[in-house]
């Protein structure tokens, strides 16, 4: 099943607002608004043809773009959403894509506008624009980033809110629900963002607010077993991090013994990660769990690899090929044994994934292959299921706490699926693993001490291609660099560095100089994301 009809499904079991987006860095936001206001919605690229989508959306919002609608590559929708015949929101750009369907005219701004501005409104309480500014005080403060403007509205459209540079800021058809805003509501600098974008979707659209992981949980669990069937088996992968355990503990509820749990030691996991995930699931929480032993096949193929995009695609390949040889074994005792046959890969792929992995062009120019989206076999035998594809990591770990799964676990920091290979910059040798493992089992160790893991959406060591002059013992040494990473986030699709006390980081490069051999140095990333990424590669 495709990732879209997994979508569509979903989609289908709850009011949902359909996302078009045009590349801005703002359309995750745009959905975690709507998510938090209880609403379902799925984000799509923009080329998305109407004709070809699997649900009806009860509301569409066009997001913002980083085009300027006048260039000549620019990207556009399908002018059927036009005739869906549901309320539509176009954001900055998507005003703009608005005018330009229905007949305004936009231009080019002469100076950029980037920033905070005061907007005035002006809906009229007789006009159906005026549930948009519902409980919205005038002015309020929101945040503007575009070059083009809005020249004069199409025929039809009344303005309902102006700003001292911009004359349409908002705009509404006189009789449509069709609304047009020039500033983002879904960035935190626009005071009443979450409110307006809240009157869209539940008393525009007439949203039911019923997005919750408490009613995704039953649906999802029926769903399983509707795909599934009352025969067939799963085999899934587990690392012991929440996205896994989560998928797991889930696919268990919904089939019992017929799901078959799979950690494959891949050589390049944290420090005695095998042993402890073997206790967590198999002996807690009784899960059947098989540890394939594959480090030596993974570092064999990896030797001499330093590209980390062919790391990713060697360690994914050979990962989907030990799951394979594991499956064809599995699925001998699971037929005998009349459980039914392995038809079924289990993979934990979250939203972001899904949205970093895509754009308004279809697959994405990627800035690097995601780990769960990419790296998989063409010829792959198994069928995948992603049960966690549509929600976002703090959805997981709410999903997560309403099954029991321990806080521990629940709250467990982001392992990616490379493991230490990504976090081993140059080539990964069992020596540069090692290196890397004890020194974040270190790290990790000491901000759990200081009280400061819960606070920390992600941390890890990385060990740098590089060599730094040092003194130890009276002599002069040339050893390697490790370098912290600690970042604050809240659904991984932006990031800002961890302002790690400096105590701490005392107690932490100290440690790690002292008890890893081979390091004499160690440095602290301060880059946020975007420019940086979470991961080193």
């Amino acid at each position: 099943m495709s990732s879209t009809e997994v979508a569509a499904q979903v989609a289908n079991m709850y009011d949902t607002i359909l996302i078009l987006d045009f590349g801005s860095q703002y359309s995750h936001l745009i959905t975690r608004r709507i998510r938090e206001a209880g609403v379902y919605c799925e984000l799509l690229p923009c080329t998305q043809k109407i004709s070809e989508l699997k649900f009806k959306p009860k509301g569409v919002v066009l997001s913002g773009s980083p085009y300027s609608i006048t260039d000549k590559d620019a990207p556009h929708v399908d002018p059927e959403v036009f005739n869906l015949g549901v309320p539509i929101l176009g954001i900055c750009y998507g005003l703009q894509e608005i005018a330009r369907n229905l007949g305004g005219e936009t231009s080019l701004a002469v100076k950029r506008e980037y920033g905070h501005a005061e907007l005035t409104l002006d809906p009229q309480a007789d006009h159906h624009s005026y549930h948009l500014f519902q409980d919205v005080p005038s002015p309020t403060n929101v945040w503007m980033s575009h070059g083009d403007h809005l020249e004069s509205p199409p025929n039809d459209f009344v303005i309902i809110g102006s700003t001292s540079t911009s004359a349409y800021a908002a705009v509404a058809h006189t009789t449509l629900p069709i609304y047009g805003i020039q500033f983002h509501p879904e960035v935190t600098h626009s005071v009443d963002g979450s409110v307006i974008l809240r009157n869209f979707v539940i008393g525009i659209c007439q949203c039911e607010a019923n997005w919750t992981m408490s009613s995704f949980v039953d649906k999802e669990l029926e769903r399983i077993r509707n795909l599934v069937g009352p025969t067939g088996s799963v085999i899934g992968a587990v690392s012991g991090g929440v996205d896994s355990t989560v998928a797991a503990v889930l696919m268990k509820r919904a089939i019992g013994d017929r799901f078959h749990a799979v950690l494959v030691d891949n050589g390049v996991m944290r420090l005695n990660e095998c042993e402890q995930v073997k206790k967590t699931l198999a002996d807690n929480l009784g899960i059947n769990l098989t540890v394939a032993d594959a480090a030596d096949l993974f570092l064999g193929r990896l030797k001499g690899v330093t590209d980390p995009e062919r790391k990713r695609k060697i360690i994914g390949n050979t990962f989907i090929e030990v799951f394979e040889t594991e499956s064809h074994r599995i699925d001998e005792i699971s037929r005998q044994s009349g459980l039914g046959p392995i038809e079924w890969l289990l993979q934990g792929t979250l939203y972001p994934d899904v949205i970093e992995s895509i754009s308004f062009k279809g697959p994405s120019a990627t800035i690097k292959s995601h780990h769960n989206v990419g790296g998989l076999l063409e010829n792959m035998r198994l069928k995948l299921i992603e049960p966690l594809r549509e929600l976002f990591k703090d959805e997981v770990r709410a999903l997560g706490t309403l099954l029991d799964i321990p806080d521990e676990l629940v709250w467990r920091h982001p392992f990616p699926g490379p493991g230490i290979a990504i976090r081993v910059l140059g080539e990964v040798t069992p020596e540069q693993v090692e290196i890397a493992r004890r020194a974040d089992h270190i790290y990790i160790d000491e901000i759990k001490k200081a009280g400061l893991y819960r606070q920390i959406s992600q941390a890890y060591a990385a060990l740098l291609p590089v060599r730094s002059v040092g003194v130890m013992g009276d002599q002069r040494t040339y050893e390697q660099v490790i370098a912290l990473r600690a970042v604050e986030s809240k659904d991984f699709m932006t990031a800002d560095w961890f302002p790690m006390p400096v105590e701490t980081l005392k107690r932490i490069s100290n440690r790690i100089i002292n008890e890893v051999q081979g390091v004499n140095r160690v440095l602290y990333d301060v880059s946020s994301k975007p420019p940086s990424t979470i991961e080193f590669e």
